[in-house]
């Protein structure tokens, strides 16, 4: 199950006006970036909705909703609770193109918006990485580097929100979640292989150890490398001219 002290920075309290449609919002996030994963527990009712700061019954109004559209079941019981059953389509390179000729816009603006945040993060985060901050952040890269390919997009956004997270602002954390939500649907469309899951862990490695070198420079350099691979693969995939040399990441 998932803490809430894990989904604290991304389920803030929410607008009373629009309650209801922004839990449902807040919710799906969590569930589309795989920050609870198929088959994982949401923290118990009162916890959450302490979280989203919304009444008990707006949230199983939300949970309702969630359960009619296929992404949660709920289960009665000493081991009941509200359940993710939402797992990630399969990779159709051709749902990419459909995307983005749909904005061609939005893969640049996407991408734009994401390296700004989150190579201010690393940076944030280099200048203050301590003991506690090492130990979630290696774990991050192990999980990431050690994961199936069936498993690897989801912890790869875990690593990456580990990022934001470790830096204690839940405005940056918001942002990065943001930003990854925005290239979710095209990432999510493209399959994950091998040679770029290999390329990658070396990007994460070098990633974290800037950050716990304390070198911000390094670290956003880092981070920037990374995700112009991201550009590559996806630019890649639609068939759009690239930066001569550019290699694939995450």
């Amino acid at each position: 199950m998932t803490t809430g002290n894990e989904l604290s920075t991304l389920l803030g309290p929410v607008r009373a006006g629009n309650a209801f449609e922004e839990t449902v919002e807040r919710l799906l996030t969590v569930i589309k970036l795989g920050v609870v994963g198929p088959g994982e527990r949401f923290p118990a009712e009162r916890e959450l909705a302490g979280l989203l700061g919304v009444s008990r019954i707006t949230l199983r109004e939300a949970i309702r909703a969630l359960q009619q559209a296929g992404y949660v079941e709920s289960r009665r019981g000493r081991f009941g609770g509200t359940f993710v059953t939402y797992t990630r389509p399969a990779p159709d390179p051709g749902e990419v193109r459909r995307i983005a000729l749909e904005d061609p816009d939005r893969l640049a603006d996407a991408l734009t918006f994401r390296m700004a945040v989150e190579t201010g993060a690393a940076q944030v985060l280099a200048r203050s990485a301590g003991d506690r901050g090492r130990d979630v952040l290696l774990a991050r890269l192990a999980d990431v580097n050690q994961a199936c390919p069936e498993d690897y997009r989801r912890m790869d956004t875990l690593f990456h929100l580990s990022i934001a997270e470790l830096t204690g602002s839940s405005l940056l954390t918001a942002a990065c979640a943001d930003a990854r939500m925005r290239l979710n649907d095209l990432l999510n469309a493209i399959p994950v292989l091998q040679h770029n899951i290999d390329h990658t862990a070396d990007q994460h490695d070098e990633i974290v150890a800037a950050i716990l070198a304390g070198d911000t420079e390094r670290a956003r350099n880092a981070v920037a490398e990374h995700l112009d691979g991201t550009g590559a693969l996806l630019r890649g995939f639609l068939s759009v001219p690239s930066q001569p040399g550019a290699r694939p990441g995450q």
